[in-house]
């Protein structure tokens, strides 16, 4: 697909309780990333006048942020800005208003997005995110509620429902006190008889339900920092109903004054946390979703990709892996595509011949796939130290389509460096490994590096393998268009850790033709 040359554009999501800027740069092989951030707290919603009209006190702090806003994109060097309102503005009573203010003193056209919209592209950004086939997708911003349902990878039902955390915290009146569980059940029935009004969203018991927005990041947060969680990502991080439950009860018999000290949940969010959960409790039961899981795309991101890159379609399964590994390689070019190609090929050749010999779990083939062309990305900081910063890089980039597991143990295969530097990496991770899987990316990391060895010289030479066991003995028989004595000398070299980890030695005897 054709992706637009150098290119900066702003997006701004101009929400009920929070205003966010992304700033995303295109580059010109097609490699995108955000190189800038901005957020400011709101709370339009709670700002409303009685007659449902946003004030000019509002709107005028509204227009400073949004002029900061433009003058960051402007400093990128941003070629346009995307500016979208959602339902604090599409519910003011005066909004034709607002929005021309917003023209004439920001200098931005803001357009107002419709509740279905939201639900579109938000769940577009999830789709282009995770590797999920069939959910419900809730969003809870601070005037509405987005719930849409996904099957085969494609919308088929989206809603949008005017309740959200900054406008239910004033229609019940909770100001910084403990909130009384009589009040979290109000809240909850208020909401379930909404979701009631739309049959289908209590149809489909079991799904898994991607949450977008603050209130699932924060409630993540807070879980992973209560748990101890190691991993250092927030995007994919999964809970159950109980720990929602439990953790909406611990924050709800606190003042908003304790909440805002609690590590993982930002200040701005302490007093609307609580009403935020209840609506997503109420979301839970009514979907009767199986788990809860953090979507850390949002909807700044769905309309990058709708606005930038229209013609990115996420509709096969493995579309967010392979996306990122294309884009984390056009952005970090640390090895030829042709080497990584080669590497590639051979070492799923040598998996897909081996692994008949052993048991080795079902993703065993997609991990090894993705770290073979992962494998030299940490040169770009330092080439003598490529495998360390390689397994750093696959921790802290942002990159998708695997679990936090996953990601893990692929960062570890493609750095793999021998059993005693494994066991150092792993150690800070061991809640989230699991028993034999040290096993698994010892065979694939040593598969990995055997691969590497077969195009040292990084030529290309080998045009095809052929694989023999006798014995202890994994004889490789390489057509190749040189003698390959490089490669020689490094299979050599990896002969005992092969025998290590797949119980064969590998003699590689070439053909040349």
């Amino acid at each position: 697909m054709q992706h637009p040359v150098n290119q900066v554009t702003g997006i701004i999501d101009i929400g009920s309780n929070t205003v966010r800027l992304s700033v995303y740069h295109i580059n010109d092989n097609g490699a995108y990333r955000v190189v800038d951030q901005g957020r400011w707290p709101a709370r339009l919603s709670q700002r409303m006048e009685a007659d449902g009209t946003l004030p000019d006190s509002a709107v005028e702090e509204l227009c400073e942020v949004l002029r900061h806003f433009r003058r960051i994109c402007q400093k990128h060097g941003a070629s346009r800005i995307r500016a979208v309102a959602t339902a604090a503005i599409r519910q003011a009573g005066n909004r034709e208003s607002v929005i021309e203010r917003l023209r004439r003193h920001a200098g931005l056209s803001v357009e107002i997005l419709s509740g279905e919209d939201e639900a579109r592209i938000g769940s577009k950004a999830m789709l282009s995110s995770l590797s999920v086939r069939d959910a419900f997708v809730v969003d809870i911003g601070g005037g509405s509620t987005e719930i849409t349902l996904v099957r085969n990878r494609k919308v088929v039902s989206a809603v949008s429902f005017p309740i959200g955390c900054v406008n239910v915290s004033g229609r019940f009146g909770l100001g910084s006190s403990p909130v009384s569980p009589a009040i979290l059940t109000e809240i909850q029935a208020e909401a379930m008889r909404l979701f009631a009004s739309e049959k289908w969203i209590s149809r489909h018991h079991g799904l898994p339900l991607i949450g977008l927005g603050g209130t699932v990041r924060a409630l993540a947060k807070l879980h992973q920092r209560q748990s101890n969680y190691p991993f250092p990502y927030l995007h994919g991080y999964e809970l159950d109903k109980s720990a929602l439950a439990s953790t909406l009860g611990r924050l709800a018999n606190v003042p908003v004054n304790q909440r805002r000290k609690l590590p993982g949940l930002s200040k701005d969010r302490g007093d609307v946390i609580v009403p935020g959960m209840a609506i997503l409790l109420a979301v839970v039961q009514q979907t009767q979703s199986s788990r809860i899981v953090a979507c850390g795309a949002g909807l700044r991101d769905g309309l990058f990709f709708e606005t930038c890159l229209p013609g990115n379609e996420p509709q096969a399964d493995n579309y967010a892996l392979e996306e990122s590994i294309r884009n984390l390689t056009a952005l970090y070019p640390a090895a030829p595509v042709e080497h990584l190609q080669q590497v590639r090929m051979l070492a799923l050749a040598l998996f897909d011949q081996l692994s008949a010999r052993t048991s080795m779990p079902e993703s065993s083939r997609t991990l090894l796939d993705a770290a073979s062309r992962l494998f030299k990305i940490g040169a770009v900081i330092d080439f003598n130290d490529c495998a360390d910063h390689t397994f750093y890089m696959l921790l802290h980039t942002h990159w998708n389509g695997l679990s936090h597991r996953e990601m893990l143990m692929t960062a570890a295969i493609a750095s793999y460096r021998g059993a005693n530097t494994l066991r150092r990496k792993l150690a800070p991770y061991r809640s989230i490994v699991r028993g034999g899987d040290f096993q698994t990316i010892a065979k694939l990391g040593s598969l990995l590096q055997l691969a590497a060895a077969l195009d040292r010289s990084e030529s290309q030479a080998i045009t095809s393998l052929e694989l023999a066991v006798k014995g202890n003995k994994l004889r490789l028989l390489a057509n190749a268009a040189h003698s390959l004595p490089v490669e020689k000398t490094e299979v050599d070299g990896m002969a005992k850790e092969i025998k290590k980890n797949w119980g064969i030695s590998p003699e590689l005897q070439v053909r040349v033709r």
